[in-house]
C-alpha cells in the first residue's frame, strides 16, 4: 500500500481494546433523520451506511435520549426501552458493514427537553421555560436510565457508548455554574457540581463491564457566567481517573451558538481545537478535537503539535463523505467543503425538518427526501 501523505492522519490507534484503523472519526451530528417517535429511519440508515462507507476509522451515533421525556426533539433518537434494540442492532451492524466502528451517545437533554414539564438540576430559565428542578431520588433514577441505555448499547452491538457531556444539556447542566444553583451535596464548589457526571460513568460502567465509555465534553460555555477551562479541567481528570475512554472535546451551549461573537468564531477553520488542545495537556486518554477541521492537512497539524490525538468531523463528512479517501490519496482540491456562511441544515432542524446540504446534487437531495418519514 502507498505511504499516505498525511502520515499522522492516518496512523493506528487503540483505544479501551479497539483499534482505530486511522484518526479520523465522525463526531455526533444532529440531522432530524430518526422517524418521528425515535425509531431507527430508513433514512438513518442511509446516512449512517454513507458516513461508514467513508473511511473514518470510527462512526458516533448521535444523541439517542434515556428516557421518553429527555429527548430535545420528536426525531431524536430513542434507548429507553427494550423495543428500540431491534432497530439499534441493524444500525450498529450497518455500520460494521463498511468496516468501521461504531458507537452511540446517549442523552438526557434537561432544561433542553421537548416536553411540557422539563427538569434540571436548578430552575433556571431557557427561552421563556421554566425547568423543574430535579430531587435527589430523581437524580439517582436518571443515573440509573444512563446505565441501562448503555446497556441496551452494548447488547444492540455497538463498540462503545459515549456519554453527552456537551451542547448545554443534563449532565453539563450540572457542572455549569450558570445552570446549577443547588444547595445540596450536588451543587455550590466544582468538586460537588462534577458529582453527578462522575456518579453516571460510574453506574455506567458498573452496568456494561469492560466496554467503553467516552464522553462528549464541555470545555467551556463560552458564555460570561458559564463554565470556563478553569473548572471543567477538574472534571476532565475525574473522568480520567474514573476509566473514561476519551474525551470529545467541545465549546458553546444553545444559550451561545447565536451570540454574534460565537457565530463569528465558528466559522474560523479549528475554531474548538484550542479546547481539545487544553484538555490533552492535562490528561492522558485520547483526545477527540472538532470544529470546522475542512482539511486534511489541518487535522494533520493538530496531531503533528500534538494538540489531539484524533480528529471529528461532522458537517464536513456529511458534506463530502469522499473526505478520508481524498485525503489518503492528497487530493486535498476537490474536497467538497462546507460553506462557513451557510447554516441551512442548521435552520432546517430547528424546524423540524430533515436536513440536506446545498452543496448536494439534485439527485442526492432526492434521494434524502424521499426516505425521509
Amino acid at each position: 500500500m502507498t505511504k499516505p501523505i498525511y502520515e499522522n492522519l492516518f496512523k493506528p490507534l487503540n483505544l479501551k481494546g479497539l483499534r482505530l484503523k486511522n484518526r479520523i472519526t465522525m463526531a455526533p451530528l444532529y440531522l432530524g433523520y430518526a422517524a418521528s417517535e425515535g425509531q431507527v429511519s430508513p433514512l438513518l440508515l442511509h446516512h449512517y451506511k454513507e458516513m461508514a462507507r467513508s473511511g473514518a476509522a470510527m462512526i458516533m451515533v448521535e444523541n439517542s435520549s434515556i428516557t421518553p421525556n429527555s429527548s430535545g426533539t420528536p426525531r431524536t433518537i430513542r434507548c429507553d426501552h427494550n423495543r428500540y434494540l431491534k432497530g439499534l442492532e441493524t444500525l450498529a451492524d450497518t455500520i460494521h458493514q463498511e468496516k468501521s466502528l461504531a458507537g452511540l451517545q446517549i442523552n438526557h437533554a434537561g432544561r433542553f427537553a421537548h416536553v411540557s414539564e422539563p427538569v434540571a438540576p436548578s430552575a433556571v430559565s431557557v427561552f421563556g421555560k421554566t425547568p423543574r428542578a430535579l430531587t435527589k431520588r430523581e437524580i439517582v433514577t436518571i443515573q440509573r436510565q444512563f446505565a441501562n441505555a448503555a446497556l441496551r448499547v452494548k447488547q444492540a452491538g455497538f463498540d462503545l457508548v459515549e456519554l453527552h457531556g456537551g451542547t448545554g444539556y443534563l449532565l453539563a447542566q450540572f457542572v455549569s455554574p450558570r445552570t446549577n444553583h443547588r444547595s445540596d451535596s450536588y451543587g455550590g464548589p466544582i468538586e460537588n457540581r462534577i458529582q453527578f457526571p462522575i456518579e453516571v460513568l460510574k453506574r455506567v460502567k458498573d452496568a456494561v463491564g469492560d466496554f467503553p465509555v467516552g464522553y462528549r465534553f464541555l470545555v467551556n460555555e463560552w458564555l460570561p457566567d458559564g463554565l470556563q477551562e478553569s473548572e471543567s479541567i477538574l472534571l476532565a481528570k475525574s473522568l480520567e481517573q474514573e476509566g473514561i475512554a476519551y474525551l470529545s472535546a467541545m465549546g458553546g451551549t444553545y444559550e451561545s451558538f447565536f451570540l454574534p461573537d460565537m457565530v463569528k468564531k465558528a466559522r474560523r477553520a479549528g475554531y474548538m481545537v484550542s479546547l481539545a488542545s487544553v484538555v490533552k495537556k492535562n490528561v492522558g486518554v485520547p483526545v477527540i478535537a472538532a470544529g470546522r477541521i475542512s482539511t486534511p492537512s489541518k487535522a494533520e497539524s493538530i496531531l503533528k503539535e500534538k494538540k489531539a490525538d484524533l480528529i471529528g468531523l461532522a458537517r464536513m463528512l456529511w458534506v463530502d463523505p469522499e473526505w478520508p479517501k481524498k485525503a489518503r490519496k492528497g487530493d486535498e482540491r476537490s474536497i467538497i467543503k462546507c460553506s462557513p456562511v451557510c447554516n441551512a441544515c442548521f435552520h432546517l432542524v430547528m424546524q423540524g425538518k430533515s436536513a440536506y446540504c446545498t452543496k448536494w446534487s439534485l439527485e442526492k437531495r432526492t434521494i434524502y427526501q424521499g426516505l425521509f418519514q
